[in-house]
């Protein structure tokens, strides 16, 4: 991997720093692995349209590949030593991380809780990556996943970092971009890349679009933590279909930029995502996972008349067969 990024130059550490040149950079850097994914309306049954952004498109078929990409550049560029890396996650960021760890020719160890996805477990292993199973959620993966990597002496990639926050906001800086009217946009929140990609994009291109985060009601520590003003978190282990916003421990850095930049978070039920797994479904003929779903969930059940130009994130569709037949007989 080879990209114009000066990574000594300032630091990539906020949505701020994230400038419309830099982004620029991330993208050509992104392009040539990831394409720019397609953006086109979907239309309800009842008439009401909104813009989607399809990152289920993506090689890794979610939109954390596009950070990872950028991450490694930082890598391969200010750490050549490196020779593997340890990341934990519920899937997405894993196949990120085993994706470009391949394209940079390094060794990735993935933790995972027990009980994952299996077909998210069997895409890191189809793309090189070592998978190991440990603790019963991602927070207990993440200190198990630290903790090996400090005894190996591997380098840890942590699920949010700004590096991967720039490479993530080219999405939305191609929907913003190419959809200048856009007055909204509903973004899930799962760690916060995402969310904070689609800010640093937004504010990048001067675009006036609210942002609406959006978390399940069986995962809903940034929901809570945004009404209170403070990072609020949550002891029960998350049950959710929608398994790449499964958090209980928000980011402090990520919870910083969202309260800063974000208009609402909203909570979604369970039943709502399935609906909107079915429906778009129905729709598209796309199999949308849960947390891809969600925002389009939010949408459903907004007030339309707030807004003229709605859009929302797509960001990602892996998801279990198996779990997918339950959320269609589910969600009729």
């Amino acid at each position: 991997m080879r990209s114009g990024i000066d990574w000594n130059s300032t630091p990539i550490d906020s949505c701020e720093s994230i400038t419309g040149d830099r982004i620029r950079e991330a993208a050509e850097l992104v392009h040539p692995h990831v394409g720019a994914s397609s953006t086109s309306e979907i239309t309800r049954a009842n008439g009401d349209q909104i813009l989607a952004k399809f990152e289920d498109e993506n090689p890794t078929g979610a939109f954390k590949v596009r950070g990872g990409l950028v991450y490694f550049d930082w890598l391969k560029a200010m750490h050549p030593e490196i020779k593997s890396v340890y990341a934990a996650t519920r899937g997405n960021h894993g196949q990120s991380v085993a994706f470009s760890a391949g394209q940079a020719g390094i060794s990735a160890k993935i933790v995972v809780p027990m009980e994952n996805s299996v077909s998210k477990n069997e895409a890191m292993r189809q793309l090189g990556a070592e998978v190991i199973e440990h603790g019963r959620d991602f927070a207990d993966a993440m200190e198990f996943a630290q903790a090996e990597a400090e005894s190996e002496g591997g380098h840890y990639i942590q699920s949010f970092d700004w590096k991967l926050v720039l490479g993530v906001s080219t999405y939305g800086y191609e929907l913003f971009g190419d959809n200048p009217d856009v007055d909204v946009v509903y973004v899930p929140i799962g760690l916060g890349s995402g969310v904070c990609g689609t800010i640093a994009a937004r504010n990048a291109l001067g675009s006036k679009a609210k942002i609406i985060g959006v978390v399940a009601e069986e995962a809903p520590a940034y929901a809570h933590s945004f009404a209170a003003g403070e990072v609020v978190f949550s002891e029960e282990i998350p049950e959710t279909i929608a398994d790449g916003v499964a958090l209980r421990i928000p980011n402090e850095d990520a919870f910083s930029a969202i309260r800063k930049h974000v208009d609402e978070v909203v909570i979604v039920p369970e039943i709502d995502i399935r609906q909107a797994i079915c429906e778009l479904f129905e729709i598209t003929g796309r199999r949308i996972e849960g947390a891809g779903a969600i925002g389009y969930a939010a949408w459903i059940n907004a007030e339309k008349q707030l807004f003229q130009n709605s859009a929302v994130i797509i960001t990602g569709g892996n998801i279990d067969s198996a779990l997918f037949e339950n959320a269609l007989n589910s969600g009729k």
